[in-house]
């Protein structure tokens, strides 16, 4: 606050020491007068009242906005309030303390209270996540044993329901606190490649192409959050692609490019797509998209410090691109 608006403010608190001020001297001036004192005595009597006045509560202004000044400071660093707090001198300064200690006590205690709740949550839903991949696995290995229409949309089905569970898996731990990266040399095409398989059934299913050619190059990375990264784009490739090919591509500067001959996005949608939630015109009208992949993408990109964007054309497709590049950082 500018000292200007702060003097401002001071005076108006102090508006009523004022009238009260000039109330007893206006008492003084009428009892002298009264008693037939000399003007000019009464006049330095009030002068000399009145320096007294201004010297007090320039000092008391002065101490106040020292004591304003450093109130403002530990704003920016609230956490470190409790003994720090200026030396209270009114009884309303020590009502104010006594309720600010109050209500950080409360805090404290809520955040205790909605972190365990969280510790739990996390830990039941991951518990449930692990707990169901039995039963999953247990289905695509019966659906494996024979090789019919039914059998083959039975597959694909659990394929999307194993996808949502690994969803919500990663949605948990990247909004927790605990971190789960391993960050060391990765090669890209041994990453690319595991993703390419596991969604190859899906790629053949839609009869769509894949183009991708070995690139043999290393980046620092985590090789599971990178996977899951890829694995989203792959998925909503083949989602919104209903003919042509996928392309991957990593050029020598160590960006990932992930190509579809797909439907697009709408120009307006673009600047939205890592929003939370978002689906935008082509998710709304496939009324199954839950507007979370590439939000995950880009969260789980951030952390990794990986630069994520996408270029997109209505009816010519979209391409995502992965900066894998990362600044000086070295190895775990």
């Amino acid at each position: 606050m500018k000292p200007s608006a702060a003097l401002k403010l001071y005076l108006k608190e102090r508006l009523w020491h004022v009238l009260l001020f000039c109330l007893c001297l206006g008492a003084f001036y009428v009892i002298l007068f009264l008693y037939n004192i000399e003007t000019e005595a009464v006049f330095y009597a009030g002068v000399l009242s009145l320096c007294f006045f201004v010297l007090f509560e320039g000092v008391s202004g002065y101490r106040m906005y020292r004591k304003h000044q450093k109130l403002r400071q530990m704003l920016q660093n609230v956490p470190l309030l409790g003994e720090e707090f200026p030396n209270v001198s009114t009884l309303t300064e020590q009502d104010m303390m006594e309720l600010i200690t109050s209500l950080e006590d409360c805090l404290s205690r809520s955040e205790s209270e909605w972190e365990q709740k969280e510790r739990t949550a996390l830990d039941f839903y991951s518990t449930w996540v692990h707990q169901i991949k039995t039963p999953i696995a247990v289905m695509k290995m019966l659906l494996q044993r024979e090789d019919t229409k039914e059998h083959r949309a039975l597959l694909s089905e659990l394929f999307r329901i194993e996808q949502y569970v690994e969803m919500v898996l990663s949605y948990l731990r990247l909004g927790s606190e605990s971190s789960d990266f391993v960050i060391q040399t990765y090669d890209i095409d041994t990453i690319l490649k595991d993703c390419i398989h596991k969604y190859a059934h899906q790629f053949i299913e839609k009869k769509l192409a894949l183009a991708y050619e070995s690139v043999h190059l290393d980046v620092i990375t985590d090789e599971k959050w990178l996977s899951f990264i890829v694995e989203q784009i792959f998925s909503n490739s083949i989602k919104y692609t209903k003919t042509g090919s996928v392309t991957i591509e990593v050029t020598e500067d160590a960006v990932l490019k992930i190509s579809d001959t797909g439907i697009g996005i709408a120009p307006e949608d673009l600047p939205r797509i890592f929003e939370k939630g978002f689906t935008g015109y082509n998710g709304r009208s496939d009324k199954k998209a839950t507007g979370l992949g590439l939000f995950l993408c880009k969260e789980a990109a951030d952390k990794l410090a990986h630069k994520i964007w996408v270029e997109s054309r209505v009816d010519y497709g979209t391409t995502v691109y992965l900066d894998l590049k990362r600044q000086k950082l070295g190895v775990e």
